[in-house]
């Protein structure tokens, strides 16, 4: 697992436990109860698809398409021209930024579509279902721009920024499209910056954003289904449920029927 990646799941534990120290113990077990998430949101219908599979299709074509290629050269080209000694990590911190907004925003009482559980566990699905990428990488087997190893393609951070992003627009646009403009325009700034610092080709951050949409679009699909098999009533009609805890410092999962 690369680097980034183990970084945005630890990041996203993080959030966990931040999240439920910081309200008042009333509003930790309200928020931390699953709801029943709500699959009705305009970015789930079929034709949301298309972008992020063109997006993926446009990274995968650069193998194959000379005129796609030679975008990849004309961006590095330019960089190296504008911005030759241009260094920052800040792309690290970034790639989490919508990621923490949505619990920012829930934190000062913006409630988004699902509670603390439900949130946390289809962002923790989407973090994993983009690891998939992983292997990815070692297929493509191309090296980066300035050939420090042979992992370019896709971009992990713009991967991660972008599962973030549309976390952020899953949870929040139906209360306001700005706050899925600003969670793309920050993973979009995240990308960008991963050309800057030389990490990536053009090909290889489109690629790694279309992944990361397809990453939680996915994560919101199948995490109804995960849920119902965790959370559900027995034949005698009593309640059973599994759901994922964190008291002292130790993760785990806790196990409750109604007797």
């Amino acid at each position: 697992m690369k680097k980034s990646y183990r970084f945005f799941l630890i990041i996203t534990l993080v959030f966990m436990v931040i999240t439920a120290n910081a309200q008042l113990a009333d509003s930790v077990k309200r928020d931390s109860t699953p709801n029943a998430v709500k699959i009705k949101y305009t970015l789930n219908k079929p034709g949301t698809y298309l972008p992020p599979v063109i997006l993926v299709s446009y990274g995968v074509l650069s193998f194959v398409v000379t005129p796609i290629r030679h975008v990849d050269y004309y961006f590095k080209e330019r960089i190296a021209r504008s911005d030759p000694n241009y260094s920052s990590k800040i792309d690290d911190y970034l790639q989490i930024a919508p990621g923490v907004l949505v619990y920012g925003l829930n934190l000062v009482g913006i409630e988004g579509k699902n509670k603390f559980v439900d949130r946390t566990a289809l962002l923790a699905l989407s973090a994993a279902i983009l690891t998939i990428t992983d292997g990815t990488k070692y297929l493509a087997h191309r090296k980066r721009p300035y050939g420090t190893d042979p992992l370019s393609f896709p971009s992990g951070h713009t991967g991660a920024a972008f599962v973030a992003a549309e976390f952020l627009a899953q949870e929040y646009a139906e209360k306001s499209p700005l706050y899925g403009v600003l969670g793309y325009t920050l993973a979009s700034t995240t990308g960008v910056l991963r050309l800057y610092g030389k990490a990536h080709w053009f090909s290889d951050c489109v690629a790694g954003a279309g992944i990361g949409i397809l990453s939680t679009k996915l994560a919101y699909v199948i995490y109804p289904y995960i849920r119902g098999k965790l959370t559900h009533k027995d034949k005698y009609g009593r309640s059973t449920m599994i759901m994922p805890t964190y008291q002292d410092g130790v993760p785990g999962l806790s196990f409750a029927m109604q007797l």
